[in-house]
């Protein structure tokens, strides 16, 4: 199986690489060191100290390798090169208003590497996502549900 391409923002680019960082130069570190400190108690049999710490050198582990592989397969899509601003697409900002409540949402839509709905950023193989992008400003967009169907309005597309 190919390994898929992970679309990345310059932003999120960087943070990913920060986290990566982070977890082999700091919290390797920290965990080998509460390793050696729980081996420390003796028998590693009855020792929680030294089971929470493997656990969490194996979650660590985990992390970084994933982190490595989206890395890997990063395409960075840089909407300063996108010569149609009026045009939804990854990386830029869009200003929906919900025509059922009259909610106005701003979200920005990003890759699914990065999404982060708590942060207002939705990926662009969310539903929304996926009803908004190449859409333009005026469009209605429809977005099926479990409850039925939800209808957007693009107000505003910024980068």
């Amino acid at each position: 199986m190919a390994n898929k391409e992970v679309l990345l923002t310059p932003e999120g680019l960087k943070k990913l690489e920060a986290e990566l960082e982070e977890l082999k130069t700091v919290k390797r570190r920290e965990i080998a060191q509460r390793i050696s400190a729980a081996l420390e108690f003796g028998d590693i049999s009855e020792n929680s100290e030294y089971e929470d710490a493997k656990n969490e050198q194996a979650f660590i582990e985990g992390r970084i390798l994933t982190l490595e592989k989206l890395l890997r397969n990063a395409k960075v899509i840089d909407t300063e090169d996108d010569d149609d601003e009026t045009v939804v697409s990854i990386g830029k900002k869009v200003t929906l208003k919900d025509l059922q409540t009259q909610d106005i949402l701003e979200y920005q839509l990003v890759g699914s590497a990065e999404a982060d709905p708590a942060a207002m950023k939705i990926s662009n193989e969310s539903p929304v996502g996926q009803a908004i992008i190449g859409k333009t400003c005026g469009t209605i967009v429809e977005v099926e549900v479990l409850d039925g169907v939800l209808q957007y309005e693009i107000l505003k597309v910024a980068r």
